[in-house]
């Protein structure tokens, strides 16, 4: 009977203790706070998750599948107001892109696949876009808030609290074995 109560109590120490970094480290972040269309050779991107800092809301960039960062994309500054802000691109060939949105604060507003097919005819543009967000690094599946990539620090202090509860839990249960040692 005591056994079961000491195994039940250093089970919810250990539980607490694998919560707390997760319970620190905050929400999560949204799926995509981007809007994306086309308008036959056009590509535009509509958000409301930037703030502006120094004059500057953001930058926007237009991937290709063979670009593999921000950097390497057609970048176009961000304008808008408060409530919303945007960016285009023109003269985009026919084609599968990633939109990715980069708030002046270095955050990513988010990133959205857009595929860009030539007009059937020049009277009638053709309107094509996807409407789930495809993640810039893959699938990443796992407990919520997988899809956030945390730092070395926030990891370490983690890690730290996990094993700072493995090793409480471990005197414990051998100090109430045998109560006659410290």
């Amino acid at each position: 009977m005591d056994n079961s109560r000491l195994l039940l109590r250093s089970g919810l120490t250990l539980a607490a203790a694998a919560a707390l970094p997760a319970a620190l480290a905050g929400p999560s972040a949204a799926v995509s706070g981007i809007s994306v269309s086309t308008t036959g050779s056009t590509v535009s991107v509509v958000t409301s998750a930037c703030t502006q800092i120094n004059g500057s809301w953001g930058t926007a960039a237009l991937l290709t599948s063979r670009q593999a960062n921000f950097a390497q994309g057609r970048q176009v500054a961000l304008s808008g107001t408060s409530v919303s802000q945007s960016a285009a691109w023109s003269s985009v060939s026919p084609g599968t892109y990633t939109v990715v949105v980069v708030c002046s604060s270095g955050a990513t507003a988010g990133s959205q696949s857009v595929i860009v097919s030539a007009p059937a005819s020049p009277a009638r543009p053709t309107i094509s876009s996807t409407s789930s967000p495809a993640p810039p690094r893959g699938v990443m599946g796992g407990l919520g808030g997988a899809a956030r990539d945390y730092g070395p620090l926030t990891m370490g202090v983690g890690g730290a609290l996990v094993g700072a509860g493995i090793v409480a839990t471990a005197w414990v249960l051998r100090r109430r074995s045998k109560p006659y040692r410290l």
